[in-house]
């Protein structure tokens, strides 16, 4: 991820770390408005359907990092615990999906044979099932240290795939079945970077729903999961900012919420019709906002730094001078735990904003945490995972954990197994792997 963005993203996915101000180049193309007629039936395209053992997407099943289901372990080693591991190719910070009987993740190969691929494992063994090359060449060269050409994370809609990378100053969405085959492919929009991109696809309803900030314009749209039409396409204001989208229900209907480019800001996730629009944040924020006790929570990091807390209508319910730039937020039972990119963890009571506690970690976080059975779990730029307890009475320690020299991809938790990508070695010597954690028993 990188220094002012996000995947991760970032996210996961992650783009991170603190910016200062690049060009993003010549001109691009600017991505005209598209104004859906009406929202689409209900059943126009076939109906989500996630097995409970799926994490089908960028933080979980509900975009929040919130997991369910068996226990994992919270201690590991490269010699404990560790069901498998698998190298992958080339160099990505997207996070694993978990889909049937697979494990997906986005990577790009750097360097003169310059490509961006799928990557499918086999969830029980780790063994590589397919590989798909989807671009081959168009490298973008304005890329962040700390980021890479593959930091978003793949989106699952119970039937497809959906891959979305910045390519040749366009961001594309390609559609692949579990077989690896593709469906179709759509260019969405231009992107002028100025760190690279990260943001994940949402899935919702009919739509799948992919975001593009950047400096020269940027964009929000929704296409039809099952052919790749963009049915409607909203424009964004003129700020480089790397955040996914989320539709949460809030006033009881459905709103598609992001953070960053000075706002926050709510959308119709089905026409991309403006619900309401709130100042605050950042220009640049990269984490996914949450939501508890009817409130949604979002915050960003560059050059201002904010977090808040917004009704249903966007009015502001509460609002603090704290940040998490790159990490998401983790709401949980009306409390708020916020991971600053500088490694302070605090617990916030979700209603009123009241602080609980703070805690310096130390190190330096561009992942989002995620929750299980009461424990956090947040990795580090250096491969260290800590794990603390849920707690608003205390920061309290469960375990801290090392795997390779270098964590920027967001973990993944299905059926008892817990899915962490690290990698190792600079330079040439880079390599990644993915490693599947679980009682081998």
């Amino acid at each position: 991820m990188m220094r002012e963005m996000k995947p991760w993203i970032c996210l996961v996915l992650a783009v991170l770390s603190l910016g200062c101000g690049r060009p993003g180049g010549a001109p691009v193309a600017p991505t005209p408005e598209v104004q859906a007629a009406e929202p689409l039936p209900a059943d126009a395209v076939t109906v989500i359907e996630h097995s409970a053992d799926d994490w089908p997407g960028w933080r979980g099943p509900r975009q929040d990092g919130v997991a369910t289901g068996p226990a994992v372990p919270w201690e590991w080693s490269e010699t404990q615990n560790v069901i498998w591991s698998a190298p992958l190719p080339g160099r990505g910070h997207s996070s694993p999906v978990v889909v049937g009987d697979l494990v997906v993740l986005q990577s790009a190969i750097e360097g003169p044979s310059f490509s961006q691929l799928v990557i499918a494992l086999n969830r029980t063994t780790g063994q590589e099932v397919w590989q798909k090359t989807l671009f081959q060449g168009g490298a973008e060269t304005e890329v962040h240290k700390e980021n890479t050409q593959a930091s978003s994370t793949l989106a699952w809609d119970g039937q497809r795939l959906f891959a979305t990378f910045l390519n040749n100053r366009k961001i594309w969405v390609v559609a692949l079945d579990l077989q690896g085959e593709e469906l179709w492919r759509r260019e969405v929009g231009g992107f002028a970077s100025k760190f690279g991109y990260s943001a994940s696809p949402a899935v919702h309803g009919p739509l799948v729903l992919v975001a593009a900030d950047h400096q020269q314009g940027g964009w929000l749209a929704g296409l039809r999961r099952d052919t790749g039409e963009v049915v409607w396409r909203r424009n964004r204001p003129a700020k480089s900012s790397y955040a996914s989208p989320r539709v949460i229900s809030l006033g009881g209907k459905d709103q598609l919420v992001i953070c960053g480019c000075n706002l926050v800001a709510s959308f119709d996730p089905l026409t991309g019709e403006p619900n309401w629009e709130t100042p605050g944040s950042a220009a640049a924020g990269v984490g996914t906002p949450v939501t508890s006790e009817g409130i949604v929570f979002a915050s960003a990091g560059y050059p201002e730094r904010e977090t808040l807390g917004l009704k249903a209508d966007g009015t502001v319910a509460w609002r603090n001078k704290t940040r998490s730039y790159c990490p998401s937020l983790l709401a949980w039972e009306g409390h708020l735990y916020q991971l600053d990119d500088d490694g302070i963890v605090r617990c916030f009571e979700a209603a009123t904003g009241q602080e609980r506690w703070t805690h310096r970690l130390g190190d330096r976080f561009r992942a989002s945490p995620i929750l299980l059975d009461g424990h956090i779990l947040v990795t580090d730029m250096s491969g260290k995972s800590t794990v603390f307890q849920a707690s608003p009475e205390k920061f309290e320690l469960v375990a801290q954990n090392q795997l390779g020299t270098e964590g920027f991809a967001s973990p993944a938790i299905s059926a008892g197994r817990l899915f962490l990508r690290t990698a190792a070695g600079e330079g040439n010597a880079h390599r990644e792997t993915l490693y599947c954690i679980g009682n081998k028993e």
